[in-house]
């Protein structure tokens, strides 16, 4: 049942990551990557890293975004470019996304099951134990949230300039 709901939230941050490229309104790509890093909180926890889940939640849900929709209150919304729905940048977007999804296809086919008998088999919550586990086992989902949070600063700051 973890991996279904796993699957579910991976497919929603993909639609959400998505809708942060190609919507144009700041406020609305601004909404979908608060929806995008709920996600990715929710995948940690299922993942039983709560604690990356909470500093997710807490710091670039509760703080970070809270700045950003701050600042894109201070835009001009009676800008013509935000008009339309989607960017000119549609396009290039899905061809990343493909890319994107063949290299994470490619990257957790290498994984292999062992990584969730090694996660099953840990002991009861240590900091040291986190650590390790962290380390050896999560980096690599830790590391494309950060990219994923990259792209959703990108995507902001073209819409910043297509609207100038």
């Amino acid at each position: 049942m973890t991996d279904a709901f796993i699957v579910f939230f991976g497919l929603l941050a993909l639609l959400c990551a998505g809708l942060v490229l190609i919507l144009r309104q700041p406020m609305r790509a601004a909404l979908a990557l608060v929806a995008h890093m709920i996600c990715l909180a929710a995948i940690f926890a299922l993942l039983s890293v709560h604690v990356v889940a909470l500093f997710q939640v807490l710091i670039y849900v509760g703080a970070v975004m809270v700045f950003m929709v701050y600042t894109i209150m201070l835009l001009d919304d009676r800008d013509a470019s935000y008009r339309t729905v989607f960017s000119r940048l549609t396009l290039p977007a899905l061809v990343v996304a493909v890319l994107v999804a063949a290299t994470l296809t490619l990257l957790l086919g290498r994984l292999g099951p062992d990584t969730a008998v090694a996660a099953a088999a840990a002991p009861p919550f240590a900091f040291s134990a986190f650590s390790i586990a962290f380390m050896k086992q999560y980096w690599f989902h830790f590391e494309l949230a950060t990219v994923l949070l990259l792209i959703g600063i990108v995507s902001a700051w073209t819409a910043i300039r297509e609207g100038q």
